[in-house]
């Protein structure tokens, strides 16, 4: 396999811009390395098989929406509480319609682990580490909410996500208030 990091990473940017842009159909080796701008075979030197693409892709997809630290170093110096939940929660929203592209790649992994078995084992075994890691952070920040909680904003966060990213119900409502309204409901009922 390939060894360049910034390479992998290029190509598999390109895979998440196609996968976003077209769905699973479109996203083959030759078409990511017509996308990345490589010669043909690029892909497939970094990724064997179409199994390797989908895990490149879900780790890119990590690394690019992970939290900035400048971001939760301040937060995690505030006393915990629902407001402060609520602004990990935006946090969280705010990276997530900023990398749109990335998000809309996400959602269409899911749609495609739906229908395919070998993607909903990678794409599965990811979001139940991340899920833990979301429920083992709150608990240690002292945030409000247990496992529950946490599972019913990503719940409530995908559709939020799903209704900005494509044709808004309510585009007239900010996505604070949105969250807000969330943070106060689900924590306060």
């Amino acid at each position: 396999m390939a060894r360049n990091p910034l390479r992998r990473s290029e190509l598999a940017d390109a895979g998440l811009r196609l996968l976003a842009a077209e769905g699973s159909r479109g996203l083959t080796h030759r078409a990511i390395d017509e996308e990345a701008g490589v010669p043909r075979g690029t892909a497939s030197n970094y990724y064997k098989t179409r199994a390797d693409v989908i895990a490149g892709l879900i780790e890119r997809i990590g690394q690019r929406l992970a939290p900035s630290a400048e971001v939760h170093e301040p937060l995690a110096a505030q006393h915990p509480g629902p407001e402060l939940f609520g602004a990990y929660i935006r946090d969280i929203v705010a990276r997530l319609l900023t990398n749109r592209e990335v998000t809309l790649a996400l959602f269409e992994l899911r749609l495609e682990a739906s229908r395919r078995p070998e993607i909903r084992d990678i794409l599965g075994t990811w979001q139940r580490s991340n899920f833990s890691a979301d429920v083992e952070f709150n608990l240690a920040a002292g945030l409000p909410g247990g496992r529950k909680e946490v599972a019913l904003f990503h719940y409530a966060i995908d559709g939020l996500l799903l209704d900005r990213l494509t044709y808004p119900i309510d585009p007239d409502t900010s996505t604070d208030e949105v969250v807000d309204a969330l943070v106060a409901g689900l924590l306060n009922p």
